[in-house]
Parts: C-alpha cells; structure tokens; sequence
C-alpha cells in the first residue's frame, strides 16, 4: 500500500521525493528505510520506486 501510494503522490503530485517528504513532513529515511525492506528502490530518474 505504502509504495502505491508513494508513486501515486510522486507521479500526481510531486516533482521528487525531497519535495514529497518536505511537503507532508515525512521523513525520507522512514520511507526509504520501509519500502528498502520489500526490496524497492528510488528511481531518481523516472521519479518513483522500482
């Protein structure tokens, strides 16, 4: 659920994840550290998790 709706917030939304984070205050590392776990990564390029 976390990753939908991080992509969906990234492609709808947001031009970055720093963006995202700031905006909603949410702490990157959280995110990044949980959705690590389920073996996704930031795309930086395409701007979301894979």
């Amino acid at each position: 659920m976390l990753l939908s709706w991080t992509n969906m917030k990234l492609r709808d939304f947001y031009p970055d994840m720093e963006s995202l984070c700031d905006d909603l205050c949410i702490d990157p590392d959280e995110i990044f550290g949980l959705l690590s776990q389920g073996g996704y990564e930031y795309d930086r390029e395409h701007n979301k998790f894979i």
